[in-house]
């Protein structure tokens, strides 16, 4: 309720000066607005009804529905299908490649509960390809005016475009009092955070060892809290790659009973010790007294005013003491923090000890991870240089021998769109800077099929085309999707036979078009989270799903994917349990080559991601970050996140692979983009880019006696300049990976 107010208050305010701008000169928003007739003034010429009646009004509902603003509205009516409301068209007006802003006034008649109320663009490119765009969507009533607002961007050439408004079930009218299309505002460059006081990797709660009793801890609820000895002496696991060397606990923990609900348990205030903008990792040691009752999760929760921020959380399926390793990170002022410890059902004593939260130093993890990387990635090349006369060889002159890394080989891509490859700028940023992509839906069942036997290749097609023109490396995700909420209804509605059919049908088809084409394919999408085929299928239907796609295509990697395994907030989706998953897939035979860890990830924290990646490489697949996207609306912290993810990544021995969910504004996560819709790099983007440069390997210097020259860098493609006093050579060489010294000949 309190979002709604928010809500309807700012349309008060964004009506108000629409108000005053009409009562003097127009405004520069007027002017750039792509909408005739916004406001109906003159009627609804330049507006039409989308599959239903449009009607103009001064007041509606015996005068209890009047304009928020202006004179007039407009209502769609006699609707049968969500999609009937009103449009305007807007071919002559749009231009591509633009960031516009949309700001709608509306509200619904005729139904009392909220409705969902949508901005969408249909767009029509000039083969006829048919596009729909969501701008915005909001919930309305019949009480209150909102505003609907959001932004879109044609990256292609329209023939034509029509925005309409749409969303409520049939036979509720939709409001619409005025629509505004304009040039989107260039937002104010983000400032860069100030963590100059801050004393990294010290605890901010008060008495965590529990020396002063329980000074500082209340019971949240009506538990009871004691003290009790027996506690783990050494910090836990994760805890400890974070602060090194570190005085122990003392073995004492916090004891909870007379637990009713599974919220209760022990809490601490630390409004005042908390400071914006800095990533802080949780841990603790947590253990249960009985898990008799089955699995208990126990969760390192913080309340932020009203909202509930996930510290962490582990699964307790004994008695055992467990660790919970999380993050947080708080971006607004807020009024209250309170951090407290829950989760197991009522009845189930809880025992906490040593909970930690302190601020995560990341310069020094950088240094870290920047040596262990030299280790990890490069190899000692020995290029042997013949065709030279030494004794003429200007070795005296110093730096006469230049070598120059041009690509690494090392695979960095990205998610891509059939509608983002329109826009050259998109293209120009992405064929410069990945070597690999991953389609975004062209390749799903919902996509290529929505309707049984209605098959759509030619999103893929075209996409798969155009990697090919440009060397780029594809992986296929997905071929089933695990999780029932996106499985296409005509597939949720067949019978097991004919499930089973299809499931067969979908693998001969995809499979054997692209024979040998994609290099990977993610088999069965988030089978942690989702059991979709399995239960309707049976507990074979997995690994059978592996198995035939390798009989029908034996050339790419068969790959796991899902998310939440690296960051410690999802209980469901552990190392340990991916790693049961994936050991009982290939018990029953299944081909699993691949471990795919998605990376949609909040607040990282190197030491929690870096465990995650080590167990999973105890299994001896290659590890691919298939999905990595961060989200910050401070591109400075944004740029922080996302190179803990990625030096994370390229110092871990286990990833042979990293693909970014996007990158460019609007075609991926709010708050997570490197460019700007309108081709701008962003903080993210350019420090994305300097991590690009800083891992290519360069080396100067003399040829020595032997003909050799020996220097230490990464996999891939490099260039060698030999400057002698008669002559210049250059040549190009390969640096493949591998732990032996590389020996290069280099015929001049």
């Amino acid at each position: 309720m309190a979002d709604m107010q928010d809500n309807i208050c700012n349309v008060e305010e964004y009506c108000k000066e629409e108000t005053n701008n009409r009562r003097g000169m127009r405004s520069e928003d007027e002017e750039e607005n792509i909408i005739v007739n916004p406001q109906f003034e003159d009627g609804l010429n330049n507006w039409s009804g989308r599959g239903c009646k449009i009607l103009v009004h001064d007041s509606m509902g015996d005068g209890k529905v009047v304009p928020m603003t202006g004179k007039a509205f407009a209502s769609a009516t006699e609707r049968t299908q969500n999609w009937n409301g009103i449009q305007q068209d807007v071919s002559s007006s749009v231009q591509r490649k633009r960031l516009y802003e949309v700001t709608a006034v509306v509200r619904i008649f005729g139904s009392s509960g909220p409705a969902d109320v949508r901005a969408t663009i249909w767009v029509q490119g000039q083969n006829g390809r048919e596009q729909y765009i969501g701008i915005a969507n909001t919930q309305a009533t019949d009480k209150d005016w909102v505003k609907l607002q959001g932004k879109f961007l044609l990256n292609g050439v329209a023939s034509k475009a029509v925005i309409y408004i749409e969303g409520p079930p049939p036979g509720t009218d939709i409001l619409l009092n005025t629509l505004l299309v304009k040039h989107a505002p260039k937002l104010p460059p983000s400032s860069p955070p100030d963590f100059q006081d801050v004393e990294f990797e010290v605890n901010i709660l008060e008495n965590s060892k529990l020396s002063d009793n329980l000074n500082g801890w209340f019971p949240l609820g009506p538990c009871t809290l004691s003290i009790a000895n027996g506690s783990p002496h050494e910090l836990p696991p994760m805890a400890r790659e974070s602060l090194g060397t570190h005085e122990p606990l003392h073995g004492r923990y916090i004891s909870v009973t007379n637990r009713t609900q599974t919220w209760m348990g022990p809490a601490q205030t630390i409004t005042d010790k908390l400071k914006l903008h800095l990533t802080y990792q949780v841990s603790a040691w947590v253990r249960v007294a009985s898990a008799k009752t089955g699995p208990q999760n126990i969760n390192v929760a913080l309340g932020v005013d009203s909202q509930w921020v996930n510290g962490g959380q582990v699964e307790a399926v004994d008695e055992r003491w467990y660790e919970v390793a999380g993050s947080f990170r708080i971006e607004t002022q807020p009024s209250r923090v309170i951090v407290y410890v829950q989760g197991p059902s009522p009845g189930v004593d809880l025992m906490v000890a040593g909970l930690q939260i302190f601020p995560v130093d990341r310069k020094a993890r950088f240094k870290h991870l920047k040596n262990l990387t030299d280790k990890v990635r490069k190899r000692d090349v020995i290029l042997k240089i013949s065709g030279l006369d030494t004794k003429n060889f200007c070795a005296d002159i110093g730096n006469v021998v230049k070598v120059r890394q041009i690509k690494n080989s090392f695979p960095i891509g990205t998610c891509i769109s059939r509608s983002t490859i329109d826009n050259e700028d998109f293209v120009s940023f992405f064929v410069k800077n990945f070597n690999w992509a991953v389609f975004g839906n062209e390749l799903k069942w919902y996509w290529t099929e929505s309707q049984q036997g209605q098959l759509n290749y030619a999103d893929a097609d075209e996409l798969l085309d155009f990697c090919n023109k440009n060397g780029i490396q594809v992986r296929g995700h997905c071929i089933f999707w695990e999780v029932q909420s996106v499985v296409q209804p005509w597939v949720q509605n067949l019978n097991k036979n004919d499930l089973m059919n299809a499931v067969q049908n979908r693998l001969n088809s995809l499979l054997t078009r692209y024979r040998g084409k994609f290099r990977h394919y993610d088999v069965n999408n988030e089978m942690l989270h989702g059991s979709f085929f399995q239960d309707r299928l049976g507990n074979d239907i997995r690994a059978s799903m592996f198995k035939t796609a390798q009989q029908i295509d034996p050339s790419p990697i068969l790959f796991v994917n899902d998310y939440h395994v690296e960051d410690g907030v999802d209980t469901r989706a552990t190392p340990e349990k991916y790693i049961k998953q994936i050991l009982d897939l290939q018990e029953q035979g299944a081909p699993v080559g691949g471990i795919g860890v998605q990376g949609h990830i909040d607040n990282p924290v190197g030491p929690i991601v870096s465990a995650a990646l080590d167990k999973l490489g105890t299994l001896g697949l290659p590890t691919w970050f298939t999905e990595m996207d961060v989200s910050s609306s401070n591109e400075f912290i944004r740029a922080d996140d996302l190179e803990v993810m990625l030096r994370e990544a390229y110092a871990n021995p286990s990833v042979e692979g990293v693909m970014l969910w996007g990158f460019w504004e609007l075609f991926m996560r709010d708050n997570g983009h490197l460019v700007d819709a309108e081709g701008e790099v962003n903080e993210a983007g350019k420090r994305f880019l300097a991590l690009k440069h800083e891992w290519l390997s360069h080396a100067r210097g003399s040829i020595d006696d032997q003909g050799e020259f020996k220097f230490r860098g990464f996999p891939g493609t490099y260039g060698i300049e030999i400057d002698t006093l008669t002559k210049k050579f250059t040549k190009m060489f390969t640096v493949d990976n591998g732990d032996s010294p590389l020996e290069v000949s280099i015929e001049l």
